[in-house]
Order: structure tokens, then sequence, then C-alpha cells
């Protein structure tokens, strides 16, 4: 029997655009291309959600890349709102899911900087039961740490939760666990998947 859904966040609950984000500046593709290598596609973003470092430091570690494009770095890196955007499903399906009698929760990699700035796109998490930021704890999916840290904090049992995750190495780790997994794609597909544990 599920008793408790656990939420990744980005591309799941909200949207991580990072693509439509560095676009929105208009540089020459050869130029995005290289931010993105330098950014988010490169380790030091790990660093960013891991929240050990200084927002500043971050920066840098991006420069350190390719300190050719500090100038753009910096500019995409001033505020980063746009990045994340709302999904309007997301409060009518946690509600959904409650009134149902689950406990809905999140785990999500995420950085401090984004949570700041792009707070009107988790506008859903007040309706949530709780759950951890990387950020908060200094860890990021998928070290097994930060699973077990979730689990003792709301004490879970992990064979009663399901975790929806569009990564497949996160829900491979959660699955370590126990616990029940859906590699997220659409709502649709995700309720569909939902339904093979009689939560619809």
């Amino acid at each position: 029997m599920l008793t408790t859904i656990i939420f990744d966040i980005g591309n799941v609950l909200a949207d991580f655009g990072w693509k439509e984000y560095f676009e929105s500046f208009h540089f020459p593709k050869d130029i995005l291309s290289r931010i993105a290598k330098a950014t988010v596609l490169s380790p030091a973003w790990n660093d960013f959600d891991r929240g050990a470092k200084t927002d500043e430091e971050l920066i840098n570690g991006f420069i350190i890349n390719d300190p050719e494009l500090e100038p753009q770095i910096r500019q995409l890196c001033e505020n980063v709102h746009d990045m994340i955007t709302k999904r309007e499903y997301a409060i009518p399906w946690i509600l959904e899911l409650k009134q149902k009698g689950y406990r809905v929760l999140y785990l999500s990699n995420f950085s401090h900087k984004a949570e700041i700035e792009c707070q009107d796109a988790l506008d859903f998490i007040p309706f949530m039961d709780g759950g951890i930021l990387s950020y908060q704890e200094k860890l990021v999916k998928p070290e097994p740490e930060i699973y077990q840290r979730l689990i003792e904090r709301y004490d879970l049992i992990p064979k009663e939760c399901v975790f929806l995750d569009d990564r497949m190495d996160n829900c491979e780790a959660a699955a370590k666990f126990g616990m029940k997994t859906i590699c997220f794609t659409t709502k649709e597909a995700a309720i569909e998947e939902l339904k093979k544990y009689h939560v619809y």
C-alpha cells in the first residue's frame, strides 16, 4: 500500500527551461553552446545545487571553464528568474493526491539562488507536506545520503513510497532504498503509472 508520493521539481512540477532562458539573450549559437558547457552542462553545476559555495564562487567556477565568456556568463547568472517557470497543473495535482489521503513530499536538486529568484514558479511548495531541496543539505541526487535524509526526516517506509523524477539515475538511486519509481515524462503518463499502484 502506498502512503507517500515524492516529487522531483525540475521538469516535473515546474519547467527547468535553461535552453529557452539562454536563447532569450540572443547570443550566437556557438556562444550559447559554449556557455551551456561552462555552466549547466558542467560538473560545476552540481556545486550550484549542492549549496556548498557562495554565488560568486559558483559563478567564478563557471568562468574558469571558459574565461573568454565572463561577461556573458555573469549576465546570464545575474538573475535566473526566467530559468524556472510554472506548470499550472502542479497545485491541483498535489491537492488531488492529498485529498486521496497521500502524503506529498518533494526531493529536488535546487540551488538557493534559484529558490529565491524563482519563487513564483514554486508556489506549490506550501501545499506539500514537506521535502528537501539539495542546497539545504549540501547533498545532491543521486547520492544515496540525500534519500536517506528524506527517509529519516519524514519517517518514511520506502516500500510505501513512489518517487517521480525525470532522470533515470535519480530513480534508480531511490529504487535501491526500496521505493517504487516513475521516470517522469508527462503528467498523463505518470498518472497511468500511478494507476498500477492503485493511486487512481
